[in-house]
């Protein structure tokens, strides 16, 4: 079967051409998909998106013109995909809901442990050859209140990594995980965890109920030196509200792999052009900021799993056959080459 695979990248590549050699045919572009780029995939079957990739209503429309009848996520997200549109049509979507767990959350580990202890400043001295330690105090993570926001499978590896460290375990999901609650973790309400944790780590879907879930009036609830870690979607956080909670001093510090508007910014090369978002300018310029380019995923491991579920989902497609991992019901009718 042939599939146009859209915002293909070097790290990913040589992944999906393993595991599709000798079953499907790859083609592949570093350019998102939008509605100039959809004809690009007339005379595939199926599409093959990233998180960048403009999958509304009116691109999935055009997309079934051109023939495609299945959309392979390369992703957990897909907030960036009109569901109802492609039910309607009959285009079968399905993502890949895990892959590394552990990934996203050493990624936020890491996030935490680069702001606290400020070895991105200490670098910075270093080459400067100014070794005062004035300006580099973090504080212990043993003993602090965490809070987790969303226990599922990435949420867990956060959970023991940061029993690992000593913290005491608060959380917040509408469905509680027994396993949590063995390891020590207490379940509260969203109130009680921002007014309680000295860290807060996201690790929810982005959807209509999670959608600036934080925000000005939960800020203004976070400990005065609060940090906050969002490896998870960036419309979680209100970026505006961030910010003013930042340079305020209201809040400690942010520890951030995704931005609301990444998708004009992010897995793309800009050093050669003038960025015009003001607001990711002011994040990236602030000494209690760190961000990464929505990185969190990228391991081997996570590269493995995520090219292992995409083409195991258009193999079913292929197949005739619904996909553990389909987000919308669409009727079967098996493909014959």
């Amino acid at each position: 079967m042939k599939i146009f695979v859209y915002s293909a990248h070097a790290y990913e590549i040589p992944f999906l051409q393993r595991l599709a050699e000798g079953k499907h045919e790859l083609v592949f572009t570093e350019k998102k998909l939008t509605l100039d780029t959809a004809q690009w995939a007339s005379g595939c079957e199926a599409v093959a998106l990233f998180t960048a990739d403009d999958a509304s209503a009116p691109v999935i429309q055009k997309l079934h013109a051109f023939g495609i009848r299945f959309i392979a996520l390369r992703s957990a997200g897909y907030d960036h995909v009109d569901l109802a549109k492609a039910e309607k049509l009959g285009i079968s979507v399905a993502n890949v809901p895990a892959y590394s767990p552990y990934a996203i959350a050493e990624h936020a580990v890491a996030l935490l442990l680069a702001l606290n202890r400020r070895i991105t400043e200490a670098q910075t001295l270093m080459r400067l050859q100014d070794f005062r330690l004035d300006t580099l105090v973090g504080f212990d993570i043993h003993g602090k209140t965490v809070g987790i926001i969303g226990t599922g499978t990435i949420g867990m590896a956060f959970v023991k990594i940061m029993k690992g460290f000593g913290a005491r375990l608060i959380g917040y999901d509408p469905v509680k995980n027994k396993e949590a609650e063995e390891l020590g973790l207490q379940y509260v309400s969203l109130d009680e965890l921002f007014k309680s944790s000295d860290i807060i780590s996201i690790h929810c879907p982005l959807n209509e109920h999670t959608r600036y879930l934080i925000s000005k009036p939960q800020l203004e609830k976070m400990k005065k030196n609060a940090i906050l870690i969002n490896t998870s979607r960036g419309g979680i956080v209100n970026t505006e509200d961030l910010l003013e909670a930042l340079e305020s001093g209201r809040l400690g510090g942010a520890c951030l792999d995704v931005y609301e508007k990444e998708k004009s910014l992010f897995f793309e090369d800009h050093r050669n052009s003038t960025l015009k978002d003001v607001l990711f300018t002011r994040l990236r310029s602030n000494k209690n900021v760190i961000v990464t380019g929505h990185q969190a995923f990228l391991t081997t491991e996570a590269l493995q799993g995520i090219a292992g579920t995409t083409i195991e989902n258009i193999d079913y497609w292929e197949d005739g056959q619904t996909s553990p991992h389909e987000l919308n019901k669409v009727a079967k009718v098996a493909n014959v080459n």
